[in-house]
């Protein structure tokens, strides 16, 4: 957390809001925060920058600037990027914060410090190892067939490994494999045709859906859009979060299992395990 869909709202917000403006002057409040390169270098070369286009790539927020160079963003578990007004009343656990020509502020807060932000001269430095897009137009269900045609390990842990597929975390694989009707235990290179055409377009729909209710923000709110909102996609997960209560298509009781040491949300009567 955030996975894919949270991450596409925040670049989505922060494009319009940020596009064309200049960073004034940048204050690293905790060095880690800071992968690459040294903190000194990174305040020296982001100064004076306009920054020129925002997006996703993955879970990474990416920034292009003027001066050819890119700044990634990894939120992890608790990043947020904030806007505010001005210099009052900045969050408590600002990390990095950037002062804009117009006196808005750009602020990353981590309240875990596990975040991380990235100036590089190529992007492939640190996006290269990424896996397909899931909403790209030549991720297809024959491409995924493809994917998975060679692949022994459980779905679910291929499902949120980067390299196989870019975005993908826990809620939404929990997601997405109930919707195809996929045990997240199963071996990827058993699932039928039919599952793999309802498995894609369970990855491809519930993270659209996603994307439209700006994210999801659980119970303890660590996701936030930069105008502070939260999401609202909570309160449409079918499976995710919701052990013991009804399965929303067949009324079973939804079951929490641990699959690669991660929390897993299933309806037994509707993800029956095929081996």
């Amino acid at each position: 957390m955030p996975e894919l869909p949270e991450v596409e709202t925040v670049a989505r917000e922060l494009c319009p809001a940020l596009c064309g403006h200049v960073l004034r002057r940048v204050e690293v409040l905790w060095a880690r925060t800071v992968d690459r390169p040294d903190v000194p270098t990174f305040c020296a070369a982001l100064t004076g920058a306009t920054v020129m286009a925002v997006g996703r790539r993955g879970k990474f927020i990416t920034m292009g600037l003027d001066t050819g160079q890119s700044l990634l963003t990894h939120l992890r578990m608790t990043g947020k990027w904030l806007l505010y007004p001005d210099a009052s009343d900045h969050d408590p656990y600002a990390r990095v914060r950037f002062s804009l020509g117009d006196g808005r502020w750009l602020v990353f807060a981590d309240t875990r410090k596990f975040g991380r932000l990235y100036l590089v001269d190529d992007p492939a430095e640190v996006l290269g190892d990424l896996g397909p897009e899931p909403l790209a137009a030549d991720f297809t269900p024959d491409r995924l067939a493809c994917m998975l045609a060679t692949r022994r390990g459980r779905i679910k842990p291929l499902l949120l490994n980067q390299r196989f597929l870019a975005g993908m975390g826990n809620i939404y694989t929990d997601e997405a494999l109930w919707r195809a009707g996929v045990h997240p235990l199963q071996a990827a290179d058993t699932l039928t045709p039919g599952q793999v055409r309802r498995l894609h377009a369970g990855i491809v729909s519930v993270l659209r859906e996603a994307i439209a209710g700006g994210g999801t923000s659980l119970r303890d709110n660590q996701y936030r859009q930069p105008d502070g909102d939260t999401g609202a996609y909570q309160h449409l997960l079918a499976v995710y979060g919701r052990a013991e209560q009804d399965c929303p298509r067949c009324g079973a009781a939804v079951q929490r299992l641990v699959v690669g040491q991660r929390g897993t949300h299933i309806c037994p009567r509707c993800q029956v395990l095929r081996e």
